[in-house]
This record gives C-alpha cells, sequence and structure tokens, in this order.
C-alpha cells in the first residue's frame, strides 16, 4: 500500500508563478544555469544552483554553496516571494508538451515505504551526487525538487486527479521551451481524504526518474529520526516530496549514443564486425521502427542495425533491453567500452534533441552515434519488480518537472 501524504507547501505567489520555477538542477550545467537566471531575481535557479550566485573560483561541493542555497530560499520566503500553504494540501501538476499530456499528484511519500521498497528502483545511485543531495536537503531543510514516480494506472485513482484537475487552476503558464505547466491546490479535507484513501488501493509506486533524491529524502529522514528522542513517524521530515502518475501517460524518449573513435579498428573491419551480429541496411529513416532495431550514423550516411535472433537472452529482462543489446554485443565486443558509467569516449544524448544532434556531433569529430528506440514505461516497471537495475542512461523521460511550483519543508 502506498502512503501519499499532504504537507503545507511552500509556493510562488500570484504575481511570481512564472518567474520562480525553473527546470531541475540535474538537466543544465552551472554555466547554462548562470545564463538561464540572467535578469531574474527570483529564479529558482538560484536555490537549486546557487554557485551561480557566487564567485566561478568556488567548487559546486563547497559548504559556502550549500549555505547560498539556504539564504536565497530564506529571503524568497522572507520577501514573500513565496507563500507556505496554511493546511496540509495535495497538488495537482499538468504538463502538456505538443500533443502530449500528463496529470499527476504533489505529494509527500514515505521514506520508509522508500526503505521497504514500495517505492521500487531501477538504477543505482553515484556516492558522490547522493551526497551532494543529502548536502542540499539538510542545509535547506526542505525538498526544493520533485521526485518523480508512477503507479501503474488505476481507473479510480487517475478519475479522482483528473476530477481535482477540473476545477479553476491556481497556476497556469507557458515556460520558455513551449510546455505549458498546470497547478491545482486541493485543500478542502474531504477531497484530501478521497486521494489518501485512494492510493490505499496502489500496491507499489516506481521511481521514473530522481533516484538521487529520493535516496537522499530517505537518508535525512533517518538522520533526523536517530537524533530525535521525541520520534513518532509522523514528523514532515519522514516524507519526502514526489509527483505521482499513472503510468500510462508518461513519455519516454530515446536515448541514445554517440562514440568517439573506432577502438582502433579501420572503418571495414568495424563494420564488419557489426554485421555479425546485426543485420545492417542503408537506410533513409534515422529514427528506429521497433524494439531489437537500431539505427547508426556512420560517414555519413544513416544504416538500420536488427538484431539477430539469439544474440540476446528473452528470459533476462535486463539483458533483453535494447540499450544491453547494443551495449553487450557492439559498444563492448567491438568498441572497448566496458563502463558506459565512467568511458570517456562516449556521451549521450537525450532525444529530446532529436537526431540531427547525432549527426552534427559525428561531423564535429566523432565517429559514430547511435539512435535506440525508446524503453518503455512496462519495461522499467518489470525490472523495478524483479529487484534487478537498468543499464546507465536507458530513460529520458520528458517533459522534466519544475523544480520552484512547490517545496516542501520538513518542518
Amino acid at each position: 500500500m502506498a502512503t501519499v501524504h499532504p504537507f503545507r507547501g511552500l509556493r510562488p505567489g500570484k504575481d511570481y508563478s512564472e518567474k520562480v520555477p525553473s527546470l531541475p538542477y540535474d538537466v543544465m550545467n552551472s554555466a547554462e544555469a548562470k545564463k538561464m537566471a540572467e535578469g531574474n531575481p527570483y529564479s529558482f535557479l538560484r536555490v537549486i544552483k546557487p554557485e551561480i550566485t557566487l564567485d566561478e573560483s568556488v567548487d559546486s561541493y563547497d559548504e559556502r554553496v550549500y549555505q547560498a542555497g539556504a539564504d536565497n530560499l530564506r529571503h524568497l520566503v522572507e520577501d514573500s516571494i513565496l507563500i507556505r500553504d496554511s493546511k496540509p494540501c495535495f497538488y495537482i501538476y499538468r504538463q502538456k508538451m505538443g500533443d502530449h499530456v500528463q496529470t499527476g499528484l504533489v505529494a509527500g511519500t514515505s521514506a520508509v515505504e522508500y526503505d521497504n521498497d514500495i517505492i521500487k528502483k531501477h538504477e543505482f545511485t553515484r556516492a558522490d551526487k547522493e551526497e551532494d543531495r543529502v548536502r542540499h536537503v539538510r542545509s535547506l531543510n526542505a525538498n526544493t525538487g520533485m521526485v518523480f514516480l508512477a503507479y501503474k494506472s488505476e481507473p479510480e485513482v487517475d478519475a479522482l486527479l483528473l476530477n481535482a484537475a477540473s476545477a479553476t487552476p491556481d497556476y497556469d503558464f507557458t515556460s520558455e521551451d513551449g510546455i505549458s505547466h498546470t497547478l491545482w491546490v486541493v485543500d478542502d479535507e474531504e477531497s484530501v481524504r478521497k486521494i489518501s484513501d485512494a492510493f490505499k488501493s496502489v500496491s507499489y509506486l516506481y521511481v521514473a526518474d530522481g533516484h538521487h533524491r529520493s535516496a537522499s529524502g530517505a537518508r535525512v529522514a533517518s538522520v533526523r529520526k536517530k537524533s530525535n528522542p521525541c520520534h513518532s513517524g509522523h514528523e514532515e521530515y519522514n516524507y519526502f516530496m514526489s509527483c505521482i502518475f499513472p503510468h500510462n501517460q508518461l513519455k519516454i524518449l530515446d536515448y541514445n549514443r554517440v562514440v568517439k573513435d573506432l577502438n582502433g579498428l579501420t572503418d571495414e573491419a568495424f563494420m564488419d564486425a557489426v554485421k555479425k551480429v546485426f543485420t545492417v541496411e542503408e537506410t533513409a529513416d534515422a529514427a528506429p521502427k521497433a524494439k531489437k532495431n537500431f539505427t547508426m550514423f556512420f560517414n555519413g550516411t544513416w544504416y538500420s542495425l536488427v538484431a539477430k535472433p539469439g544474440s540476446w537472452p528473452e528470459s533476462d529482462v535486463v539483458k533483453s533491453l535494447d540499450v544491453s543489446i547494443l551495449q553487450e554485443n557492439l559498444l563492448s565486443p567491438v568498441l572497448g567500452i566496458m563502463d558506459p558509467r565512467t568511458d570517456k569516449r562516449i556521451d549521450f544524448v537525450g532525444g529530446i534533441r532529436g537526431l540531427k544532434e547525432l549527426e552534427r556531433r559525428v561531423n564535429e569529430g566523432n565517429k559514430v552515434a547511435f539512435a535506440l528506440y525508446p524503453t518503455s514505461m512496462e519495461e522499467l516497471m518489470d525490472i523495478a519488480d524483479a529487484g534487478k537495475t537498468m543499464p546507465p542512461k536507458s530513460t529520458w523521460f520528458e517533459p522534466k518537472l519544475r523544480s520552484g511550483m512547490v517545496i516542501h519543508s520538513l518542518d
């Protein structure tokens, strides 16, 4: 049974509903964040990427960075840019990107249920990135970014969220990237109770995106619990902020690969090696058509690569993923990329950038690029249910949740 917890959110006053929210901290570097925040003193990037307000000589993990984030958040509250709701609420968050629409519930989710795998994961976390988020949460005493969760669609639960989104919204704006963001505050006690009760029929939640945010939320809760002799289990620090969507509304894009060189092979030897495991044909269409079909941009030409039967174990939910087939049959044995997490010869390109980006990168010095068919939500949940993890860079979710729409204070 999944617990969803209403909370007294900090959120922008109406005059600032378009000025505060920003892209999440982990989709841009510091230089890009600084440019995005130029001319906007209210940008939430000053809270979640606070190094942009300090001298460039200050290391991103310096304690001064975390303190600056806390100071910048405090200023937004003191200046009434951010206002705290007077009673616990749920929030309905809808995003539209072109024809795609997704409507989710912003709520507190349980650190205990994260530890007990009621909230299921599909990726490993990196220790340095997890520690960074722990320090951020502890310094600000708040969850500033939402964990992106999914549940297996339940018609009654879905309908409750859609019904709550039928009223006049509290926020409704379109960001500079063309994505619309709409927020409803659900503060009447009967509606809050109905939503809480409805999620009791949801057995599990799945981390779609935000493994470091969820892991850090659970770690902070554990530390606070141990240091509180009066711990009851009902304190706000027992929950981290999430936005929870029905799985069938989510959009996973392709997550593509670019490789700098051919690992010492000639062009001819490389193509011969590819043809041993894939059926290869030139193609005018750069987009893969189905699972087990890849496309490759090489020497100015797009090729269709279809994995030959027997080149993957069909009974293995991880190794039968397209990302695994490419890794195990080509990237590792042919191009020598044994660990894509650390190898500097490979780079990853989210599908939102389009396949022209792969062409550009190859034309500007890389040797070869591969486009993959997107991983499905069903595959993600099957792997999480099996207690296994996906290979790195398997999923790219769009649209991204905006930070600063709602903030969850741990007190």
